[in-house]
């Protein structure tokens, strides 16, 4: 085992001694993506610290334990289509492909990550890390403005944001499938933020609920912070 496996294997097994970790798919997937591969090449060493990490131009990858606690809550099923938004460095799109396009099934039963992500040079690096890591027939990088979602793919059957937003963005929840479930940290700006989990009725109803608290940086574009 090397170094990078042996810390990966030790930080999944404090998140499941905590009981953050409980469902085996979401177990897996971090015991096999390769948090280090999406980390600028001088913050490696820290890849399982379990916290964020700077990846360039003001944005975070987030801590294995935020990952942990937003895949847990998603409840994601093989062969799910999922929008996330905010690629940030394409970690956590590579952990949520691992769940629903596992790599050790038949390739015609897996979903797709939809991840959109706003800083062109941010949708660069995510493209080439996943790419590297063997997850680009599984995610889908898009330069665009996340907070309105992706609607050429939608309707999704989850959705996460990994930036937080003013207020829950509509065009979100009408991309979101009935029965669908989306997580998303909103707040304010310097003050407290919460990771809501927004459930879509088979009538089309969003109910919606606090995980915790949370601290994120802030979502850009038409449905985020106007300054950012």
């Amino acid at each position: 085992m090397s170094k990078f496996e042996a810390e990966r294997e030790k930080v999944v097994n404090r998140l499941i001694a905590e009981g953050i970790l409980r469902t085996p798919s979401v177990i897996r997937s971090m015991k096999i993506v390769p948090r280090e591969e999406f980390v600028p090449d001088d913050m490696r060493s820290y890849a399982y610290l379990d916290n964020p990490l700077p990846i360039g131009q003001g944005q975070t990858i987030s801590a294995p334990h935020m990952c942990a606690i937003m895949n847990e809550a998603l409840k994601f099923e093989v062969g799910h289509k999922v929008l996330e938004v905010g690629a940030g460095s394409g970690y956590h799109a590579a952990l949520v492909a691992e769940i629903v396009a596992p790599s050790n099934i038949d390739s015609k039963l897996w979903g797709h990550v939809y991840a959109v992500e706003i800083v062109p040079a941010l949708a660069v690096s995510a493209q080439r890390n996943l790419e590297k890591t063997g997850y680009l027939n599984r995610v889908s990088i898009i330069n665009a403005d996340g907070s309105q979602g992706y609607l050429e793919e939608a309707p999704y059957d989850r959705i996460f944001v990994t930036a937080a937003a003013p207020d829950v963005p509509k065009p979100l929840i009408e991309q979101l499938k009935p029965g669908g479930i989306m997580v998303i940290p909103v707040g304010g700006q310097y003050l407290y933020q919460e990771l809501l989990l927004v459930e879509k009725s088979a009538i089309g109803e969003a109910v919606t609920k606090s995980v915790c608290g949370v601290a994120f940086v802030l979502l850009r574009g038409q449905y985020g912070w106007k300054e950012v």
